[in-house]
């Protein structure tokens, strides 16, 4: 007769962590998809705006006023002819760009949203006006031009806006109260030469003031870009999440429930711009802060001619300087999922270590099948924020996804820990987190702090649980033992 004890093959608590870890690590896969969606849904989105803005106008850049008069000058030229150099004189035309002595602008902005299905768009319709004082430096042939140069005859006062679709009626010009005939095009070069121009009326004595005023529809951002001796921009709007950028930042920004309003000092120093050139600044980088793409226009720098040309030359420089106004959404939807994203391994984490220490410490049973469905219904919640976002907005989203998964995920517990009570606990513990992520969302200077202490105390406590827990033994109990005779 023979006694043999016989056990049930059960695994033990390592490697039912390793089981529980590489689960973990499948689900993975499915974040990173979801991850690619935000991404593509926001591509969409993007689409989307720019087919709305289509017509109307895009991201504005201004530029003006400036006087621009030809002038005639003599070149030293060398060509080879048969194998000789010659040098000669000829006789080109060029353009001087007269920049304000001082520039006062006001711009007020209104803001409005359209639709196409489930996307929106920031518009806004800016009526801008201003003033500027012209006058010829006395120093004026230490720039390489004399006044017998200046064909006052063909003189010009240019303004510019970036997308000329913008424009709307009621533009003008006036030259000391008096109105001028505009014409289209021949705005800056900062704004692609897009915008318009009036012949002026002026010999180049005394000092002028040159009024304006227009309305400019656009999206986005409206940006302006400030020349000659001193600029003062003033702009105000019913809007109330601006976001200020560019080379410059307003003096002192007031931001409340009616909106904002900002103005902008600066000088001549500041810009590092002659009073008068030989070029014009080119087109500003400007980095849109409203998610749509930004128009940047493009002037090819245009060489010199040779003779007396019936044209000047049209010559770009080094890129202008530009403040930006920008109309931000005040809740970046995609932005705020898409960090959420990132924090889903922080839940599957949690959930699947408060199952492990329910299995290893309570003496529950979950399966492997258990922890994947259950990492299948957080990652459900990243799907279902995304959707809902898009059409009822951010918190109201987070918030029905999030009752959506916890009531799921604490049903679900109830029946694999075979507990109410350890249900709760689960429904606890995922209100907690989600509540935390959505702190973390809209704290964002504080999220790795809170984010570090949370770890280090789940670290802790997982530390503490499974102190007395002997990693290497078998989990259930032995059977009784059996006894077999042999003959």
């Amino acid at each position: 007769m023979a006694i043999s004890p016989m056990k049930t093959g059960e695994r033990s608590p390592g490697i039912k962590l390793l089981f529980v870890a590489i689960v973990g690590a499948v689900l993975t896969i499915p974040l990173l998809l979801i991850y690619a969606l935000v991404y593509d849904r926001q591509d969409q989105s993007q689409t989307a705006q720019t087919a709305i803005n289509a017509g109307w106008g895009g991201p504005q850049v201004i530029a003006g006023p400036v006087i621009v008069v030809p002038f005639r000058t003599t070149q030293t030229q060398t060509q080879e002819v048969n194998g000789q150099t010659i040098t000669r004189a000829v006789e080109v035309e060029k353009l001087l760009y007269l920049s304000p002595l001082s520039h006062r602008a006001t711009t007020t902005i209104y803001p409005q949203e359209r639709r196409k299905s489930i996307y929106r768009s920031v518009l806004y319709t800016a009526k801008i006006n201003g003033q500027a004082t012209f006058a010829l430096p006395e120093d004026l042939p230490r720039f390489g031009v004399t006044r017998e140069a200046l064909l006052w005859d063909r003189a010009e006062l240019r303004m510019g806006a970036s997308d000329a679709r913008g424009l709307t009626e009621g533009a003008a010009f006036e030259l000391d109260g008096k109105p001028l005939a505009l014409q289209p095009g021949k705005g800056p070069a900062a704004t692609g030469g897009e915008g318009f121009f009036a012949f002026l009326p002026w010999n180049g004595e005394g000092a002028i003031r040159i009024g304006y005023g227009f309305g400019l529809r656009g999206s986005g951002s409206l940006s302006l870009v400030p020349r000659g001796g001193s600029t003062k921009w003033a702009v105000a709007s019913t809007w109330k999440a601006p976001s200020f950028g560019g080379a410059f930042l307003p003096d002192a920004p007031g931001v409340n429930e009616r909106g904002f309003a900002a103005t902008y000092t600066i000088d001549k120093l500041a810009l590092g711009q002659a009073p008068v050139s030989m070029d014009d600044a080119g087109p500003p980088q400007i980095d849109n802060p409203g998610g749509v793409q930004t128009y940047v226009p493009t002037m090819d720098t245009a060489t010199s001619r040779e003779g007396t040309a019936a044209a000047a030359s049209e010559v770009v420089g080094a890129p202008a300087k530009a403040v930006t106004v920008g109309l931000v959404e005040p809740v970046n939807l995609y932005s705020k999922v898409n960090r959420s994203v990132k924090y889903g391994f922080l839940f599957i984490g949690f959930t699947f270590l408060a199952f492990f220490l329910f299995d290893i410490v309570g003496g529950a049973r979950v399966a492997v099948a258990e922890y994947l469905l259950t990492g299948a219904g957080l990652v459900l919640f990243f799907v279902l924020l995304l959707a809902f976002a898009e059409v009822i907005g951010f918190t109201a989203a987070y918030l029905l996804a999030s009752a959506a998964i916890i009531g799921l995920l604490t049903a679900y517990s109830a029946a694999v820990l075979r507990s109410w009570k350890r249900a709760r606990f689960m429904a606890a513990l995922l209100v907690g987190l989600y509540a935390l992520l959505f702190v973390l969302l809209n704290l964002e200077a504080w999220s790795l702090l809170i984010g570090s202490l949370l770890l280090f105390a789940a670290l802790a406590g997982v530390m503490y649980a499974t102190r007395k827990v002997d990693w290497s033994a078998v989990g259930r109990r032995e059977e009784p033992n059996v006894v077999s005779a042999s003959v």
